[in-house]
């Protein structure tokens, strides 16, 4: 079970974690979880050049260490990248302190000061020891969701995006059915409403988190 738009409640619950931008600014902000993959993440990235769109990804240290080039290129291309763990951890189902050398294990491979939690899932106790911004979101695409029809996933996406939302899609081959499909589609309805798609740290240049 998962909820495809975040509740109002649960960002009043963890206030300190960003979950969307200004609602008035005319962007998006488009993210991708689990990366690099050698094979996907380039085809992700070929869809957003094509569209002139710039993204988030929130790399898993361990295939930054497996495809340093793909990597490379995710930041050559302009795109923000995040510390998403270096092996994946669960925050609920890990020791705290091993948690946090993950995190730590992610940032001798990569640096950035961005961080989401896998599964969005951990504590505000946790979160207190992570000297990074935590990026959440408001509309989570399901491309994960091996029961549900690219078809849906784009649905997903078209029906909560609004302004100033973070949007959830996995560069990852679990997702890319799904992805790949809602991805172009959803970058023509964005040009379609006129807004444009940034970065993270465009994001919080351009106004603060609420």
């Amino acid at each position: 079970m998962y909820l495809v738009k975040t509740p109002s409640v649960v960002k009043k619950i963890y206030p300190q974690f960003v979950w969307n931008f200004s609602r008035k600014e005319p962007y998006v902000y488009l993210t991708f979880d689990d990366g690099p993959h050698p094979e996907i993440t380039l085809e992700v990235l070929s869809v957003l050049k094509k569209f002139q769109a710039k993204a988030s990804f929130f790399c898993v240290g361990k295939n930054v260490v497996r495809y340093p080039e793909v990597f490379n290129k995710i930041i050559e291309d302009g795109h923000a990248v995040g510390n998403h763990t270096f092996s994946h951890k669960n925050a609920w189902d890990t020791e705290r302190e091993l948690y946090l050398q993950d995190i730590n294990r992610c940032d001798e491979v990569m640096e950035t000061s961005y961080f989401r939690p896998p599964y969005g899932k951990i504590s505000k106790r946790t979160a207190k020891n992570i000297n990074k911004k935590i990026i959440m979101w408001d509309v989570l695409s399901g491309d994960f969701d091996r029961n549900i029809a690219p078809e849906k996933c784009l649905k997903n996406v078209i029906k909560n995006i609004e302004k100033g939302s973070i949007i959830v899609f996995h560069d990852s081959e679990k997702a890319s059915g799904n992805m790949l499909y809602a991805l172009p589609r959803v970058l023509e309805y964005i040009n379609s409403q006129k807004w444009q798609c940034e970065t993270i740290k465009k994001g919080l240049e351009l106004s603060s988190p609420f």
